[in-house]
């Protein structure tokens, strides 16, 4: 889920930039700092929205750099579990899939690309035994979000797409064709139900 996060901290500039602006030479740093951050409570940092306030500097001694007291806005984007998210198929393994999420990658395990028995292809795509659905690179999806885990540098997320509602986006329109078509079916048997009741 995407959040706009207001932080106050102490931001050190380097004396390469000493000669901007002082608001400027803090959003260059920041822009620096928080590129390819990520934090277990604010999540992955997209980019710096705007810098609310700069204060006095500081300098410490043995330290050629200044710091100053600041308060500015990131935009961030944290996965939460249960959240839907829609990607592309970025990588098929013969264990499953990786999702580019724009932010970070996810991964699916083959057993939840889709109800049905899975299993890889010479042709670097996953099959599905019954439904013969492909599952190929580049392929648009919509998962869910069943697993998050913050070991090692970056976190790792666990998605499914064995739920109604969820997995490539062709088979979600294919989904919604058959219920529309069954629907049709049902309320024409409805109504020709009633005419068989008036008619008695």
């Amino acid at each position: 889920m995407f959040y706009i996060v207001e932080v106050q901290d102490y931001v050190r500039v380097e004396p390469k930039l000493f000669g901007l602006k002082t608001s400027d030479a803090v959003a260059k740093q920041l822009q620096e700092i928080y590129a390819h951050y990520h934090d277990k409570e604010i999540g992955e940092v997209i980019g710096i929205i705007s810098i609310l306030e700069v204060g006095n500097g500081v300098i410490i001694p043995c330290d050629g750099a200044a710091y100053y007291d600041s308060k500015f806005k990131l935009l961030a984007w944290k996965p939460e579990m249960n959240e839907l998210v829609y990607g592309l198929i970025d990588e098929i393994t013969d264990f499953g899939a990786f999702i580019n999420l724009s932010v970070m990658k996810g991964m699916i395990h083959i057993s939840q690309t889709m109800d049905d028995y899975v299993s890889f292809s010479t042709t670097n795509t996953l099959l599905g035994k019954d439904s013969k659905r492909i599952l190929k690179k580049k392929d648009e999806c919509l998962a869910r979000i069943v697993a998050i885990s913050y070991k090692g540098d970056n976190p790792k997320v666990g998605l499914t797409m064995r739920q109604p509602g969820l997995g490539k986006l062709e088979w979600i329109k294919e989904e919604k064709k058959k219920t529309m078509a069954n629907a049709k079916k049902a309320t024409k048997a409805e109504k020709a139900e009633r005419k068989v009741k008036k008619a008695k």
